[in-house]
């Protein structure tokens, strides 16, 4: 997600997230908290009333707390470790105790500022993205202007062996810092890569100059993190990518997430203009196979998830920056939407086809941010069924199973936080772990939601170690 100063409050929901390079959340944070825009459509809940389907349920919420509990502090995305869940926040990252989904208890919090510290973890490592210019890269540091040479954004690594008292030991500095990052495994597991994302160079940043159509990959040896070094930057756009539509399409200069697929050598990119399935056989040289655009009614390719087989990907479109109501009843049910795509064919001549747009089918109103965002496969046997975030729009549980059908089975959503002013807030990640659905909320916290359906049973059967969304593990199918 961008929650860039003009991401967060932007009017138009046209409009495509702005730079990332020059955020400096600690002085944008604050003008987070609410716009002037007044509401002009009547809220179908009122303010905090919780609605929901018959099979979904919340059973826990843990608020955030001090000192995260501030409106400028948002809660951003999640991963998962045994009974373990990490979740990041622009001031830094919480890690919480899930062993008792109805109770959840935070075990420590970490102050790091940074925006929007995505998350990720492997063993006794946990990595976080700074995608703000910071005067040096410690969790001390203060904001400062990109366009000083000597500031500083990346990778940070901590060592979580300790839960309770984890331990900053490395940090990696890539170019136009890390708006987010994605989890791969070396094969011979010695070492781990993160593939960093980042966009928006401009010709003022020193560290992040205009062509920037690459990403960064990060290799960092299990044994040894303080080793951790930028190995690779490949150039995944030679031809540029999307030149875009000024104030409409987002045109492609980097991208903002990728899903690997590690057990498949595969990767899908969210890359602002453009949309591609990329080859990771090899992990330092990662291959884009196919590309594929939506001028149609896609502004910003924003994240991409497989179902299991690997043989389709759903990409979402985050229409207004995350900040903007683009679920109200004007832009309509193909934009801001997620997209369906099968894959076909073998090797090198694997394309994407469309197949269909989701959206959830309730309209919000015009004091919600609503877009789709962040979500995850539910290990179901047999089905394609996912969870997603769509910040104010709450959570979905939707069937892809017909890639040209797909229909929501499921929802759980809060009424605004406002029903005079657009106040930024909702679930920013929603992802099934070994029973339950949590939901990291930018302001109400830690949300633990239970599903009951006959067409998800199933994915109690299912359970993993260890569970970042972006580092896609397969599930036994049949």
């Amino acid at each position: 997600m961008s929650l860039a100063a003009a991401g967060l409050l932007v009017a138009s929901v046209a409009t495509a997230p702005a730079g990332n390079a020059a955020v400096t959340p600690d002085a944008e944070a604050v003008a987070t908290a609410t716009t002037a825009q007044t509401a002009t459509a009547t809220p179908t809940l009122g303010v905090d009333e919780i609605s929901s389907s018959p099979n979904l349920r919340q059973i826990a919420n843990l608020p955030k707390q001090a000192p995260f509990d501030t409106l400028a502090s948002l809660g951003t995305d999640m991963a998962f470790q045994g009974r373990y869940a990490f979740v990041g926040n622009y001031n830094g990252f919480v890690i919480y105790d899930i062993g008792q989904p109805s109770a959840p208890k935070i075990v420590s919090q970490v102050l790091c500022p940074g925006s929007q510290n995505d998350i990720s973890i492997y063993g006794d490592l946990l990595f976080l993205s700074t995608d703000s210019s910071r005067t040096d890269d410690s969790c001390a540091s203060t904001a400062q202007p990109a366009s000083v040479k000597e500031s500083w954004e990346g990778i940070k690594v901590f060592d979580i062996s300790d839960k309770a008292n984890p331990r900053y030991v490395k940090a990696v500095e890539t170019a136009c810092g890390s708006h987010t990052h994605t989890l791969v495994p070396a094969k011979d597991r010695r070492s781990v890569y993160l593939y960093v994302s980042s966009y928006s160079p401009r010709a003022e940043f020193p560290d992040c100059q205009p062509p920037h159509d690459s990403i960064s990959i990060v290799k960092v040896p299990v044994k040894d993190p303080t080793a951790a070094a930028v190995v690779a930057t490949p150039n995944l756009f030679p031809d540029g990518g999307y030149e875009g539509i000024p104030g409409e399409k987002s045109a492609t200069s980097g991208c903002h997430d990728i899903t690997a697929y590690p057990a498949k050598d595969l990767a899908a990119g969210a890359c602002m203009g453009d949309g591609i399935l990329m080859d990771i056989s090899d992990r330092e040289a990662p291959r884009v196979i196919n590309r594929v655009r939506d001028t149609v009614n896609f502004a910003f390719w924003h994240s991409a998830t497989f179902n299991n087989t690997g043989t389709k990907v759903v990409f979402t479109d985050e229409l207004g920056g995350g900040g903007a109501a683009t679920c109200n009843e004007v832009v309509g049910p193909d934009r801001g939407a997620d997209a369906i795509y099968d894959i076909t064919g073998r090797g090198d001549a694997r394309t994407m086809v469309f197949r269909s747009y989701y959206k959830i089918p309730r309209v919000n109103a015009d004091t919600e941010n609503c877009v789709a965002h962040n979500g995850s496969l539910i290990p179901v046997l047999g089905r394609d069924i996912m969870v997603q975030a769509w910040y104010q729009g709450g959570v979905s549980v939707w069937d892809f199973t017909d890639s040209a059908k797909p229909k929501e089975i499921g929802f759980w959503e809060r009424g605004p936080l406002s029903d005079t002013q657009l106040v930024t807030g909702g679930a920013w990640s929603t992802y099934y772990y070994n029973g339950h659905i949590y939901s990291s909320d930018i302001q109400k916290g830690l949300d633990v939601l239970e599903l009951n359906d006959w067409r998800t049973w199933t994915a109690n059967l299912v359970r993993f170690r260890e569970l970042n969304v972006q580092t896609q593990a397969g599930y036994l199918s049949w």
